[in-house]
Parts: C-alpha cells; sequence; structure tokens
C-alpha cells in the first residue's frame, strides 16, 4: 500500500486509470468500488456528493491487501478534507481550485488533485502545491486541450476527467496526460457491468504500452 503523497502521485502515473464513484448511498458505492477493482482497477475515488460517502470510504480502504488506494472526490473545503484523511482516503480530488483542500490533504499526507478548467487555474493549482491537476470537465475541452496546454506547462501531470470513455482514453492519454479518470462510463449501469467496462479500461491502457 503507498504510504507517502509521492507513492500515490507515482501508483496514479502508473494505473493512469482513477475509476470515480457516485452513488445512491455507501452500499451501492462500495459494490461499484468493488467491482472496478475486480475488474482490474487499483484506483477508485468516492465522491464526497454520495450519502454517507465517507464510510464507503473507510470500507474500501480497510481492504488494502490487493495494493488498492482509495481517494475522495468532491472535496471542497478542510474540513472534508480532514474527515476524508481520517476515513482512510490516500488522495484528495475536488472538481475547482480549492486552497484550503490542498493545505490541510498535505497536513495529512494525502495527495491532492484541484480541479480546472483554464491554464490560469492550472497555474494556480501548481503554485499552491497541487501533486496532480484534475483537468475537468475532459468532453468539454477535448484531448487537443490537454496537447496545447502541456506545451506551455510541461511540467503539469494533467488529469483529465469528464466524458472518459474506453473509446476516447487513449486520446488524452497521447495527449500528455498522465491519468485519467473516469466515472459514469463505467459504473451508470451497476457492479457488473462496471467490472467488465473496467477490465477493458485496463486493457487499453496495457495495449498502448
Amino acid at each position: 500500500m503507498a504510504v507517502f503523497r509521492w507513492e500515490v502521485c507515482e501508483a496514479i502515473r502508473s494505473e493512469q486509470i482513477i475509476g470515480v464513484i457516485r452513488a445512491a448511498g455507501p452500499d451501492e458505492a462500495v459494490r461499484l468500488g468493488e467491482a472496478m477493482i475486480a475488474g482490474g482497477l487499483r484506483i477508485v475515488e468516492v465522491a464526497l456528493t454520495t450519502p454517507h460517502g465517507l464510510e464507503a470510504i473507510r470500507q474500501l480502504a480497510s481492504r488494502d491487501d490487493d495494493g488498492r488506494l482509495v481517494g475522495a472526490g468532491t472535496v471542497l473545503d478542510g474540513e472534508a478534507a480532514f474527515a476524508a484523511a481520517q476515513a482512510g482516503a490516500r488522495f484528495l480530488v475536488a472538481p475547482c481550485v480549492a486552497p484550503e483542500m490542498i493545505r490541510v490533504g498535505h497536513r495529512y499526507g494525502c495527495a491532492v488533485l484541484p480541479g480546472a478548467f483554464t491554464p490560469t487555474e492550472i497555474g494556480y493549482a501548481l503554485e499552491l502545491g497541487a501533486d496532480l491537476v484534475k483537468v475537468f470537465p475532459a468532453c468539454d475541452l477535448g484531448a487537443g486541450f490537454v496537447r496545447n496546454v502541456r506545451a506551455v506547462f510541461p511540467q503539469a501531470p494533467l488529469v483529465p476527467t469528464g466524458g472518459i470513455t474506453v473509446e476516447n482514453l487513449a486520446a488524452f492519454l497521447d495527449a500528455g496526460a498522465v491519468a485519467v479518470g473516469t466515472g459514469s462510463s463505467l459504473t451508470s449501469e451497476g457492479p457488473e457491468p462496471a467490472r467488465i467496462r473496467a477490465g477493458e479500461m485496463v486493457e487499453a491502457v496495457r495495449s498502448r504500452r
């Protein structure tokens, strides 16, 4: 299990896929998470918009003998960052640049992925110490945006999220993304389809190497 922030970031860079879970409750979130892990994903994120999402994080993170890494999504402030870290999250994700989330996340050893939509926001996130930057919503920006931003911010470790599918993930990775985040394309039809689609995504990544 990764312990330090740099280990978490290296695991994300290596696996190149973060499975994002938004569910109606903790039981559904755990089922989806376990299904994606059974399909081959090793990194999953439970959005805190999930009712009692911290409980889902706690359950998923307690079973770490298979090398999984569990994170929290939609972490908007320091209070949520602290709660997620206490629940066992190893990385924290926000849809926006959330300075207090970054500070508190680092204080408790979590890697942080604030969200950005413009080069200005990406630059600001990096100045605040973002370990990785979530580019969101990626489906509205396209892989060309990642390529163009990387031309001027070659040091920016970008993680496009939103609208990522097995069909387009290679385009984002080829454009210079270090990883992608994907949710509804995996989880919209329940655990068993999530397991199958996770396997397809993992294979799509492996086929590029």
